[in-house]
């Protein structure tokens, strides 16, 4: 396993992260894996080096919280970084969702119980709350970080000018700033190179982006994923096919993918992760799995060395996308 400072914090994360979105319950959605099932994954995950761990309270409406805690209890804290998020609606309460005083107050003490901490190293907004001044979404944070609920605060999918005036907001009143950003970003989705990324870079803040291999869009070649959904249930479907990852070059980049991963002797996943890895703005991109065996082989991505023109030759057709990831 290869470590890095996540962002400016001085604070040690692996360079892969464990996205938790596919354990917790089926009930939520089809594919998530059980306690047992997920169990297996985070073991191994832990066996294999990886420190760092990202799930949300919305996650099986916190099952997944609750599995992840459940085995990592079972482990020194001192040695994990355990990451959630907080902003998705939790079950009917009104004031169970949004970024409001009341409802970073209960969630963060609802994530803390499943979890079974005393204290989250990240804490996320998981979007932007346009009904909650963004002063007092920065205050409760802050009052979170002193009495020493959370280590670090963070962001996931915004606008730059968004992110640019909650770190405005933050150094004018004095409170802690959000030190990490989660945002969309992979081979076919290169809209955060434009302002959001130059921005971290210039502020210091940790990029840990979401959905590396375009929800499986860069793991195979284009025609079987559109073969293998055609059987697929409406809610599998939807979720492939949320984003444009299909519109502009992506097809064509998938299949540059394809030809350098046979040409490498690696998976197309493989290929997409070191793409990734090698972006000097991403610290740690967030691989969510359902099996082992994918799980390792993106641990062994960190061992592809892509050259410049490998990488320019993948980032070729790419054509600019209409935003997406932001709610």
């Amino acid at each position: 396993m290869e470590y890095t400072t996540l962002g400016s914090t001085g604070m040690t994360v692996s360079r892969i992260c464990l996205g938790c979105m596919s354990f917790g319950s089926s009930d939520w959605r089809e594919w998530v894996l059980d306690e047992a099932e997920s169990r297996e994954i985070i073991e191994r995950a832990i066996d294999l080096g990886i420190n760092f761990f990202d799930t949300a309270n919305v996650y099986s409406q916190g099952e997944s919280e609750r599995v992840l805690g459940n085995v990592l209890a079972e482990y020194s804290r001192d040695a994990q970084v355990v990451a959630t998020k907080v902003y998705g609606a939790m079950g009917e309460d009104p004031n169970a969702s949004g970024l409001s005083r009341k409802a970073v107050e209960q969630e963060l003490a609802n994530s803390l119980e499943r979890l079974r901490m005393d204290t989250i190293d990240l804490y996320q907004t998981h979007r932007w709350d346009d009904d909650t001044p963004v002063e007092e979404t920065l205050r409760v944070l802050d009052d979170a970080v002193r009495r020493g609920q959370v280590r670090y605060l963070g962001g996931s999918s915004m606008w730059a000018h968004q992110f640019a005036e909650a770190l405005h907001t933050s150094d004018s009143l004095g409170l802690d700033r959000i030190v990490t950003m989660q945002n969309h970003y992979n081979l076919v989705y290169r809209e955060e190179e434009r302002e959001m990324l130059p921005l971290c870079e210039r502020e210091g803040i940790g990029v840990i982006p979401w959905s590396p291999l375009a929800r499986g869009y860069l793991a195979r070649p284009h025609e079987s994923i559109d073969a293998t959904t055609r059987g697929a249930s409406d809610s599998e479907r939807d979720h492939l096919y949320e984003h444009p990852y299909r519109e502009g070059g992506g097809p064509e980049i998938n299949e540059r993918v394809e030809e350098l991963a046979a040409e490498k002797g690696v998976s197309m996943a493989q290929i997409a992760l070191a793409w990734l890895l090698h972006q000097d703005a991403v610290d740690a991109p967030i691989v969510g799995t359902t099996s082992v065996e994918h799980l390792e082989a993106a641990v062994e991505a960190l061992e592809i060395d892509l050259s410049q023109s490998d990488q320019d030759y993948l980032e070729e057709p790419y054509e600019p996308l209409e935003v997406s990831g932001h709610s």
